[in-house]
């Protein structure tokens, strides 16, 4: 069993007082063997609570745990989770040839002997389809999407139980994106891996995922299995998010909607729901929908359907765009 679990995750940075609070009570599960897909907007806090897993951002309180242990008490260089990150020309050491940056990151057994080190180098580098005589190149001699396979298997070098994909194909060329992808898909099921993949691409996580989760404003306001989530979205922001793909007839709802409508400081979040300033199906459209702007919806979200930090999240007030298995490729 591998599951990773945020427990009520918080990330603040700063002063108490003056800070910010990049996630903000986070609750979310990667099932062992499942992708859970992690989108949202620029600044919505997914990022930060990927980095949170790998000691990469301070947890001001909650807990990450894996396989029910806190990843705070992991100990030694080569955890059971890795990160791959979404810059592939700035996450390896320009100086090192590819095959020594694999190298840093495996189990002290696995390089111990330089004919043993060798071969499990080839090996990694074939499993992310990458010809094993590149091993001696640097970092600068490769494309992006080259970088981005070595990563995967620096990544994998760790022989990890979980790996976290931070927006890795958003720096690639889309030529290259697709290809990225499906080795993703490829090695995740023939190693069983747990994994948390990280976009803003519905239609690449609707790919990818098993499970879905959105994010917004440091904290999860919709999830569960991907099917239901992207084909019958019970969150405003879910349906604006959708709204938002190349391809859909609808315009985003956020700017179609409520009247002064307005994104929100995350220094200063509003009171009660962190999206009514800018809802379709809020207070600036229905003003008798005075608890959104008093009371917590997160407090409910148990009973609604997909978790889903609204309110009125089972109504239909207006019609929205969905997202099935069918309908993309990426």
């Amino acid at each position: 069993m591998s599951d990773l679990v945020f427990d009520a995750v918080s990330v603040h940075y700063g002063h108490r007082r003056h800070g910010l609070t990049a996630v903000d009570g986070a609750s979310l599960t990667v099932p062992s063997g499942q992708v859970v897909g992690l989108v949202g907007e620029s600044g919505s806090g997914k990022s930060t609570l990927a980095r949170s897993a790998v000691g990469l951002a301070p947890v001001s309180a909650g807990r990450v745990l894996l396989d029910g242990t806190d990843v705070r008490r992991l100990r030694g260089r080569h955890r059971p989770l890795q990160m791959v990150f979404q810059d592939p020309y700035s996450s390896l050491d320009p100086r090192m040839s590819i095959g020594d940056s694999i190298a840093e990151a495996m189990p002290r057994e696995a390089g111990r002997g330089a004919d043993r080190r060798r071969s499990e180098i080839a090996r990694l580098l074939e499993q992310v389809q990458l010809d094993p005589d590149r091993a001696q190149m640097l970092p600068g001699q490769l494309s992006g999407g080259q970088r981005q396979r070595v990563a995967l298997a620096r990544a994998l070098a760790g022989r990890p139980q979980v790996v976290i994909a931070d927006e890795i194909t958003s720096a690639l060329d889309v030529s290259v994106q697709g290809a990225v992808l499906n080795l993703l898909r490829d090695v995740q099921r023939q190693l069983n891996l747990s994994m948390l993949f990280i976009s803003h691409n519905l239609a690449v996580v609707r790919y990818l995922s098993d499970h879905v989760a959105v994010m917004y404003l440091g904290r999860i306001v919709e999830a569960g299995p991907t099917e239901e989530v992207l084909g019958d979205p019970r969150h405003p922001y879910t349906r604006e998010l959708l709204a938002s793909l190349p391809g859909h007839d609808s315009a985003p709802l956020n700017g179609t909607g409520p009247p002064e409508a307005a994104d929100t400081d995350p220094h200063h979040p509003p009171s009660g729901c962190r999206y009514h300033p800018r809802c379709p199906v809020g207070p600036l459209v229905h003003a008798d929908r005075t608890v959104c702007r008093t009371r917590d919806p997160a407090e409910g979200a148990a009973s609604r359907p997909h978790l889903a930090a609204c309110h009125f999240a089972a109504t239909d007030d207006l019609p929205y765009p969905t997202l099935l298995r069918g309908d993309r490729t990426p």
